[in-house]
């Protein structure tokens, strides 16, 4: 059977096999993301799950189920968690971070609007096979400043999504200390800390590029189910 989700990344010059027991991923974390799709600002992190089936690795290819008629592309840092850690204060977060990469949160946009309307989860809408493209590597969390760093998105070569970390409107730190008041987390699973303004559709054909400074540009293709 063919292993869809086994995924390796660089990580000080070695390919290691990213398996994630969980994709924590935060939804509206930028102001000018929520404002694009008129929803309120949250006093706290709004969380979603993404299987570690999603995942595909750098120069992958996004699938695009036929159930879909709408996939858009959403760039995000991701983080990378070092050791098992359970109620984890803000101060030492940052210990338990392996390291940072590149994430994109792929979502069928149609499908998960008729969730909300229904008022269900987004399981479907974001949990599809090659909906998690990350890499192109980890860089190791002390290398880089994660509050300031510029995020952006080209699609076909042309800029979609241009900002910076220090727009989060929760930090890396409060993120971990949040998700890890209310599960353990585990090394290897990623939070995928939100998307900033300037998300849109993907289609058949098109070439991704998804960048952050002092990680680097992961890039994917797009094709339709067959």
């Amino acid at each position: 059977m063919l292993e869809v989700n086994l995924v390796k990344i660089k990580f000080k010059g070695k390919l290691i096999e990213l398996k994630p027991t969980k994709i924590l991923a935060v939804a509206k974390n930028y102001v000018k993301h929520i404002n694009e799709l008129k929803l309120s600002v949250p006093d706290d992190p709004k969380i979603f799950l993404k299987p570690p089936s999603s995942l595909i690795g750098h120069n992958g290819a996004v699938v695009i189920p036929k159930a879909s008629e709408r996939v858009d592309y959403e760039v995000e840092l991701a983080v990378v968690i070092k050791e098992r850690c359970w109620k984890i204060p803000q101060e030492q977060a940052l210990d338990y971070v392996l390291g940072f990469t590149v994430f994109n949160d792929i979502t069928a946009r149609d499908i998960q609007a008729k969730e909300m309307k229904e008022s269900m989860p987004w399981d479907i809408a974001k949990g599809y096979n090659t909906f998690a493209p990350v890499g192109p590597e980890i860089i190791p969390a002390g290398d880089i400043d994660c509050h300031n760093l510029n995020i952006w998105l080209k699609l076909n070569g042309e800029i979609k999504q241009n900002s910076n970390t220090k727009n989060m409107i929760f930090s890396v730190e409060y993120l971990i200390s949040y998700l890890s008041n209310v599960m353990t987390l585990e090394p290897m699973d990623i939070i995928a800390a939100g998307t900033p303004e300037g998300v849109g559709p993907i289609k058949d054909g098109d070439i991704v590029e998804c960048g952050i400074e002092g990680i680097g540009v992961l890039k994917f293709k797009v094709e339709n189910e067959i």
